[in-house]
């Protein structure tokens, strides 16, 4: 992991064509996630944004499924880096 402005960046983005593999989708969405969840703490009637919120959950979720059928060495170490499941 390399630091770039204070954020961390992990190894499946170092590279741009790299933006349509399941990793990097995770990531995305984990963003989104986190954004919008700390958004949800200040502003707890916007029922709206957790709607997308729940819709962002799904998406992930149903990706990290995919990929823990297909390559669970891959999944373990995704979850391990972006620290979204106990494990």
């Amino acid at each position: 992991m390399k630091k770039k402005g204070g954020r961390k960046i992990l190894g499946f983005m170092e590279k741009e064509e790299n933006r349509g593999s399941v990793e990097f989708q995770v990531f995305s969405f984990t963003n989104k996630i986190r954004r919008l969840a700390s958004h949800l703490e200040l502003h707890k009637k916007d029922f709206s944004s957790e709607r997308g919120l729940r819709i962002l959950l799904g998406k992930r979720r149903r990706l990290l499924a995919y990929l823990a059928k297909k390559n669970r060495v891959r999944y373990k170490k995704l979850i391990s880096q972006l620290n979204i499941r106990e494990q």
